[in-house]
């Protein structure tokens, strides 16, 4: 019975170191599959750290090209603005020397700042078309400068001379960006025949097509011999299509073309030129009114510019072109050709400060990208530049 027994402990024995056996390899096996676990977590931790620090990687790489394709941007900016200035300097050359110089010599002569001092400098400024009433607001403003900053030097006249012509002309206007964003815009050029007007809107759609608009013009101007052919020859030197009617047609008929051409191509910016004349205020201004009424039936969404263009080389006479202009039209801007070629550069200031109107564009020299933006600040610095 004992060994009986003996036998059936010892079998139970045996089953429990079984069953213990075969738990303790359940154990084992769920401990090894814990580590495979562990070791791939970590495979898995080592390659997201391996793709985080690929990702930075690349990131980094962007940011740097970023960074380099912005400097390069703002270096190509600077070298545009330098160009513009250095070309600015150079047209102004004439204006410089006739006026900044005179300037300049007057005050070396005087040894005291005293009244016969600003009438000197008021008759340099009226002689070089400043004009009276804008050359009496600088001098008046200039004397009390003196007297407020208590300056004894005539040498340092100059400076705030050249300070209060910067005010005067930023104080008459809002800015002298040309208004052609958003699109689409249409930009209606007057003037009189002989001031540049053709060149200046081959000139400014060469510019506009390189700012990577898309342009089209309208030769509105269907009265003068060959101006057809000129804005068409300026067109091919532009790379810009033209719309343009038989010589003698309706100029209103030849910019209603233009709007239906412009919207069917989705064009940026419609540059419609009109007729030169100015026989009488008159005549003029109904030409002009047809045409400014068919641009607000057919192009009322547009942006507009009313572009006056002058020959700066005639003076004064480009004053009272554009008196007669504003009073027949809204002009929002002025562009200003053969800057270069006078001395009498000051008809700038008495343009925008005197007649309240914006030069948005100025012409220093014959090339086609001689046409450049008009900033006040410049101008004034250009002009006043000792040699």
């Amino acid at each position: 019975m004992f060994k009986k027994l003996k036998s059936i402990f010892k079998g139970k024995k045996e089953e429990e170191k079984s069953s213990e056996e075969e738990v303790e390899l359940i154990e084992v096996e769920e401990e090894l599959k814990v580590q495979e676990e562990v070791k791939e977590e970590i495979v898995i931790e080592d390659n997201q750290e391996e793709e985080v620090q690929e990702v930075k990687e690349i990131t980094k790489k962007e940011e740097i090209s970023e960074n380099v394709e912005e400097i390069e941007t703002v270096e190509e900016k600077e070298e545009t603005k330098l160009g513009f200035f250095d070309k600015l300097k150079k047209g102004l050359e004439k204006t410089r020397n006739n006026f900044t110089n005179q300037i300049n010599d007057i005050l070396k002569s005087y040894h005291k700042i005293d009244e016969d001092l600003f009438e000197d400098l008021e008759e340099i400024l009226i002689t070089s078309d400043v004009g009276i009433e804008t050359t009496m607001m600088i001098i008046d403003n200039l004397r009390d400068r003196v007297r407020d900053d208590r300056v004894t030097e005539p040498g340092d006249v100059m400076d705030l001379l050249k300070d209060e012509i910067k005010k005067i002309m930023n104080e008459s206007i809002e800015d002298n960006k040309i208004n052609i964003d958003p699109s689409p815009a249409v930009v209606l050029v007057v003037g009189v025949n002989g001031v540049g007007k053709t060149t200046t809107i081959g000139k400014m759609a060469n510019t506009f097509r390189k700012d990577g608009k898309k342009v089209l013009i309208a030769a509105g101007d269907t009265f003068r011999a060959a101006a057809i052919e000129q804005l068409e020859e300026w067109g091919n030197r532009a790379n810009v299509d033209i719309i343009s009617h038989k010589e003698g047609a309706d100029p209103a008929a030849v910019i209603f073309d233009g709007i239906q051409a412009a919207k069917a191509r989705k064009t940026d910016i419609l540059i419609c030129d009109t007729a030169g004349r100015l026989h009488n205020k008159s005549n003029l201004m109904n030409e002009l009114n047809k045409i400014f009424r068919v641009v607000e039936k057919e192009y009322g969404e547009a942006t507009k510019e009313v572009l006056l263009v002058l020959d700066a080389t005639t003076g004064q006479n480009a004053l009272s072109q554009a008196k007669v202009f504003k009073e027949v039209a809204n002009i929002t801007g002025i562009a200003l050709t053969k800057l270069d070629g006078t001395a009498k550069g000051g008809v700038v200031i008495a343009l925008q400060s005197g007649m309240g109107i914006p030069i948005k564009l100025i012409g220093v020299g014959e090339g086609i990208d001689d046409l450049q933006p008009f900033d006040t600040n410049d101008f004034v610095e250009a002009m006043f530049q000792r040699q």
